[in-house]
């Protein structure tokens, strides 16, 4: 497996416990730290630099040129210790997560090594931000031909993948890091009647556009007064514009930064309703978070991946355009101003798609995915 250091990969690695795979992970990054959750996996970290000499983060800080020229000689490449690793361990199956951080850097090993399985992963953005990049795109149509199955977390990229060049098995679409733990989530969900906030994904930035959320809130004030708002993952973009509205009087807001995902899932379980708005996504996985704790969301729907899960009007809303804060603000306004249409939503999210998310499920059918391919051997 191939992928950076991310909570996700975890979660979706996790599923391999004790399946009979021997597994091993190369951090494409090199984190350097080994993770105890994935403990049974061969975790190869540590590899990037030849020398770790001591006043190395020093010199990175507060000499960054000088660290530069070092580096050119002291560092490895990802594609150098992949091909060693691939040489040692002689694997059935190499998985990839996400394009352009796990598959460029190898493209010419992929590409005369033909002879082994190939598997990919997409995330997010992974395949439907960069398919309008030429030089990405180029890149990902010399890769995908040599990718043997494929999973993701929407039909879209699916669709995506096809038009570039996949011609391998779509072996289905699947939270990007599994499912979920209810038994661990459930006791964080309060009653529908208690709840009165409304929850925000405070990125802006490459994607985000939580500005033009705060700005549809602005217009919302008398529908909100009632109301706690809260804005977690605020970055800075984020709390100039709060600091330069008329927002930043609001008294019932409260914005938040980076905050551990555990405090993300019991403000989920808070929340009356939760809005997430971006230019480019998959499948949001706050989104999924929202759907099983009970929020109900609102959600941008870039490429229609959201409309996957999402009915227009029925379990939810969509954001056909994310830059247009008036759009927002109908939406918000639509659902606030209409109660039994809110829980009739939640309800649906909660008996029909909650199940499906469930971890033991989702594992069930993810290790028949494996054992598929370990079958085309």
């Amino acid at each position: 497996m191939l992928s950076i250091f991310a909570p996700h990969f975890f979660n979706w690695t996790k599923q391999l416990e004790d399946s009979g795979h021997e597994v091993y992970w190369l951090d494409v990054f090199d984190s350097n730290t080994e993770v105890a959750q994935i403990e049974f996996v061969g975790q190869i970290t540590g590899w990037r630099y030849k020398w770790d000499f001591p006043g190395r983060y020093f010199l990175k800080n507060q000499m960054p040129g000088l660290n530069n020229f070092i580096n050119k000689f002291n560092e490895r490449e990802l594609a150098e210790v992949f091909n060693q690793k691939l040489q040692e361990i002689e694997p059935d199956l190499v998985h990839m997560f996400v394009m352009h951080l796990s598959c460029f850097p190898i493209q010419k090993i992929i590409n005369r090594n033909l002879k082994i399985k190939w598997a990919y992963s997409s995330w997010g953005s992974d395949l439907y931000y960069y398919k309008d990049k030429k030089a990405a795109a180029e890149k990902i149509k010399k890769i995908l031909p040599s990718i043997n199955f494929m999973f993701s977390d929407c039909y879209r990229d699916f669709q995506i993948a096809k038009d570039l060049g996949f011609s391998g098995e779509f072996l289905g679409v699947f939270p990007g890091g599994g499912g979920y733990d209810f038994n661990r989530l459930n006791p964080f969900i309060t009653s529908l009647p208690s709840r009165n906030t409304i929850l925000i994904k405070g990125y802006q930035g490459k994607h985000g556009r939580c500005v033009q959320v705060l700005k549809a809130m602005v217009a919302l004030k008398p529908d909100c007064s009632n109301y706690n708002i809260v804005v977690f993952g605020g970055n800075e973009e984020v709390k100039s514009f709060i600091l330069g509205s008329e927002l930043k009087d609001w008294n019932n807001l409260k914005i938040l930064g980076r905050i551990p995902h555990s405090e993300v899932i019991k403000l989920m379980g808070q929340s009356l309703v939760y809005i997430g708005n971006s230019l480019s996504d998959g499948m949001p996985n706050t989104l999924l978070e929202a759907i099983i704790m009970g929020a109900f969301p609102i959600q941008s729907n870039p490429g229609g991946a959201t409309a996957e899960l999402i009915i227009d009007g029925r379990n939810g809303k969509l954001i056909h355009d994310p830059e247009n804060p008036q759009e927002i603000e109908t939406k918000l306004r639509s659902v606030l101003n209409n109660d039994s249409h809110l829980e009739e939503g939640v309800e649906y999210n909660l008996k029909i798609i909650k199940p499906s998310l469930e971890r033991n499920t989702i594992k069930k059918q993810v290790l028949k995915k494996y054992q598929y391919i370990e079958d085309q051997l």
